[in-house]
């Protein structure tokens, strides 16, 4: 657990086409065996590499001075939390790097410099190496106006968790500043795709660090966190045919959950991990039911004529979100978790599809296609106003940052799948890409507990 430095000493529809599960298995299909890792491995395909456009109304001008020690260790910590705060599109980069020697403490800044440079916040910090072979991170965040210090840590790590203490500096930083949790020690998921070949990957939230999850040749869709980030719940085609499986990324170990007859598809965690909502066609058309998270004690949801799917539970855990054709086209519906009939949400545009709820419940997410093109959009549940986020062609599966002020989706650009992401005014975007691979199914974890 970090100390704190006392203040005084420093299953979707396509948009392509209809539903998802049907795609997936009638373009994806393909031969061979599944190879199951028992953990999760490092990835030998390169990292997700992200670029930035785009910038906040009002940027914090902040300077990150080198930490003191952190060049003698195997990672240093100042590019990744300059580089965190840097695509959240929210503070402006001072740079600090001919500023010699780094200050490490506060009586080391030499404050007329850093006002000079024009910075309103300076971190500052240290990396010195234990008796034990664990490293002490120390870490300030100082008022540069005022020549004081805002908020401050200690961290006692091993080498390999320097990475993740960067995001964690990072996350202090940005909730200091502006006031919401920060997400940059959060990780995602997603499937990459290269010839037959799909893996299953989990990485941090800058796209660093990846590791495969599950490697197989057939396709993967559909992954979801746990609300408390240890088990993945996802639909592989490894049998040929949409079976839905629950996996530790503790252990590796998996378990199916919904192999009913037909197809299993679209999972969704409840807010307290006990149940999943899930589609099946077991009883006819696409239906959403809950199940437990063991795959016990199946209950039917809806029961119409028409494709229910896509579900997503609000944050009290007492509603569904999800998509229907029940109206003549694909639109966002709700309805009480105990059953009941659904209402239509989404009148904007004649086809709305994937609906995830923000963190806070106060709007959703969704995909929504007007003069053929598929975006990002968002609305709020009170006022029911949407705003189009995106201004690609091909947007899907969008997920919320776990502190809902960014949406992860997938696009397309020249044919080949990426990852992307857009602030929740549309100000600040993002596009996450793998080399050569095809990137596509993200969804973001949620926020983590410090070890």
């Amino acid at each position: 657990m970090p100390m704190q430095i006392p203040q005084h000493t420093s299953g979707e529809f396509d948009p392509r086409r209809a539903p998802p599960h049907d795609r997936q298995r009638r373009v994806l299909l393909g031969a061979g065996a599944t190879g199951l890792l028992a953990a999760a491995t490092p990835a030998v395909r390169a990292q997700l590499t992200i670029e930035i456009t785009g910038a906040g109304a009002n940027q914090t001008p902040i300077a990150v001075a080198a930490f003191r020690g952190e060049d003698r260790t195997a990672q240093a910590l100042t590019p990744i939390i300059a580089a965190d705060l840097q695509r959240s599109g929210l503070f402006r980069m001072i740079d600090a790097r001919e500023v010699s020697p780094a200050p490490a403490q506060p009586s080391d800044v030499r404050w007329p410099e850093f006002v000079r440079r024009g910075a309103d916040a300076l971190a500052i910090g240290s990396v010195d190496p234990l008796p034990d072979g664990r490293l002490e991170v120390r870490f300030r965040l100082m008022d540069v106006a005022r020549q004081a210090q805002l908020t401050g840590f200690s961290y006692t790590v091993s080498a390999s968790q320097l990475r993740l203490t960067a995001h964690r500096i990072a996350d202090v930083i940005y909730e200091r500043l502006t006031g919401d949790v920060g997400v940059f020690s959060t990780k995602i998921t997603y499937v990459e795709r290269q010839a037959n070949r799909f893996e299953l990957k989990i990485a941090d939230a800058d796209g660093a660090n990846p590791q495969t999850v599950l490697a197989s040749t057939e396709p993967i869709i559909s992954p979801k966190w746990s609300p408390e980030g240890t088990r993945l719940a996802y639909v592989s085609f490894e049998r040929r045919k949409p079976i839905i499986y629950v996996q530790s990324l503790t252990s590796g170990s998996r378990s199916v959950v919904a192999n009913f007859r037909g197809s299993n598809s679209a999972p969704a965690w409840s807010p307290d991990g006990s149940r999943l909502a899930v589609v099946l066609t077991r009883d006819g058309p696409s239906q959403i039911y809950l199940i437990d998270a063991d795959g016990s004690n199946a209950q039917r949801l809806t029961r119409s004529g028409a494709i229910d799917t896509e579900p997503a539970f609000t944050p009290d855990g007492r509603s569904l979100l999800f998509t229907s054709d029940r109206g003549g086209s694909p639109q966002i519906y709700r309805m009480p978790v105990s059953g009941g009939e659904g209402e239509r949400l989404t009148f904007e545009g004649g086809y709305n599809v994937s609906p995830r709820v923000s963190p806070d419940g106060r709007s959703f997410t969704f995909i929504q296609r007007s003069s053929g093109r598929f975006n990002v959009a968002i609305q709020d549940f009170s006022s029911r106003q949407v705003q189009v986020l995106t201004d690609t062609a091909l947007d899907e599966s969008p997920s919320f940052a776990p502190n809902g002020r960014m949406i992860l989706h997938a696009t397309e650009i020249k044919g080949r799948g990426v990852l992307a992401a857009v602030s929740t005014d549309g100000r600040v975007r993002q596009r996450l890409s793998a080399g050569s691979s095809d990137v596509r199914e993200p969804a973001w974890g949620p926020l983590l507990k410090a070890q």
